[in-house]
């Protein structure tokens, strides 16, 4: 097929109602964008909870800037939520995909998703997966849609009507979705040239940065490369922050001086990667072909290693100490949002637990609110506010930098043993 560009306002989308099925952290905010620029869009979701959250102009995550977008659409009859999918024009496809023990990919939510819309469809309809998944599920998608509708075709072969398929990876950071949803340029990948065009142009109704069409294939190759690239950085400097630690040699001083020459740009090390994007998708990449991506899998590996030598690092620095009470400060995968998922705070809190069970670790995440269902059966968690976890705490462990830890006080961190995976009081201790 090969690649073209195409400019915002270039393509104009036919598509009156579109079903989005999966209303997550990236499901919601499409509906919501898309509803918001006068599409009529109903979200399908299995969980009646969001259902209901949303019918009420409610958003049950944190997003900033997102509640206004739902209940704004919601007032106006552009969105609704069900829990089946609708007959529709077009359907964006936003379910997890996480991955099976031996780090393959987990399609099954898409599957499920294909056989729901299946019987809605009766030829015209566009389909587009969103779902972050390996090159080659759109296909599977299309064909698990056909099986069930021999009916429909993807050429109109037969004189069969034609359904369009797509792929259109998300490339948004969390607490920033409203925002670079809009102004992000968009990759968009068809299995038929038609497929790819007709979902630039339902994007174009709300996108304002360029539209680089391509084969689906390759789509979802590139966001799979986006995020592996960005694991790999990541890696080299939590390997560094290990190999400093070994050689007592401040990381943040190093990589502060290393970052001076001008074609050096090391990024900052920290307790891990989590998220469902970098700590997911370069496995998918591995599994793709598994012969030729050692470099890929590697930087995995050294990032999934980095929450246990935390740990290490922790029980090290209160192994004199009896019956230590840690303070443990942030749960979430990234600073100022309220996802855990694949979080290494909430996989170190957990670990060090068991590690030493006479350790009483307080637990402080002004975003996350409570224990997730990983740490509420351990006994010796307990969930606390911050300043009265530090002023508590033998030792304090800052996990993640949320900015409302900015506030608590450093002189109380005097005589506690600090360990800071963030260099967030790095000229303070």
């Amino acid at each position: 097929m090969g690649t073209s560009t195409f400019k915002p306002g270039e393509t104009i989308s036919s598509v009156k109602h579109v079903a989005v099925i999966g209303l997550g952290y990236i499901g919601l905010p499409t509906a919501a964008i898309l509803a918001g620029n006068g599409v009529r869009v109903t979200g399908v979701d299995l969980n009646p909870a969001i259902v209901e959250a949303v019918n009420q102009g409610r958003v049950p995550f944190v997003e900033p800037d997102l509640g206004i977008h739902v209940s704004g659409a919601v007032s106006q009859g552009l969105l609704s939520a069900h829990t089946t999918p609708p007959a529709a024009d077009a359907y964006i496809v936003a379910v997890p995909t996480p991955f099976h023990e031996d780090k393959t990919a987990d399609l099954s939510y898409i599957r499920a998703a294909a056989e729901a819309i299946a019987p809605q469809l009766v030829g015209g309809e566009l389909i587009i997966l969103e779902s972050t998944s390996p090159p080659g599920t759109t296909e599977i998608m299309a064909n698990v849609v056909l099986s069930q509708r021999p009916d429909l075709s993807l050429d109109g072969s037969q004189g069969r009507p034609v359904l369009m398929f797509a792929h259109c990876p998300e490339r948004v950071l969390p607490g920033r979705i409203m925002i670079e949803m809009v102004s992000n340029d968009r990759i968009v990948g068809g299995l038929t040239r038609e497929a790819a065009v007709a979902a630039a142009a339902l994007y174009g109704t709300f996108c304002q940065g360029n539209m680089h069409l391509t084969d689906a294939a390759t789509a979802e190759m590139a966001k799979l490369v986006e995020n592996a690239y960005r694991d790999v950085n990541i890696a080299f400097a939590n390997e560094l922050s290990m190999i400093s630690s070994s050689l007592g040699i401040n990381v943040w001083d190093l990589i502060e001086l290393a970052n001076h020459h001008p074609r050096v740009n090391i990024l900052q090390p920290g307790p891990g990667v989590g998220g469902h994007c970098i700590a997911v998708d370069p496995w998918f990449i591995v599994a793709a072909d598994p012969a030729n991506s050692n470099l890929i899998r590697s930087a995995r590996q050294v990032n999934d290693s980095k929450p246990s030598h935390v740990v290490a690092e922790i029980l090290d620095v209160v192994r004199d100490i009896e019956l230590p009470t840690i303070a443990a400060l942030g749960l979430t995968f990234k600073a100022n949002i309220d996802d855990m998922r694949e979080s290494p705070a909430v996989d170190i809190v957990r670990e060090m637990a068991l590690a030493n069970p006479n350790a009483r670790i307080l637990v402080a995440d002004p975003h996350a609110g409570a224990l997730p269902v990983e740490l509420a059966p351990l006994s010796n968690v307990m969930f606390w506010e911050a300043s009265d976890a530090v002023r508590a705490a033998d030792a304090v462990v800052l996990l993640v930098d949320h900015d409302a830890f900015r506030e608590i006080d450093p002189a109380t961190l005097e005589n506690r043993k600090v360990v800071d995976t963030r260099g967030f009081w790095r000229d303070q201790t």
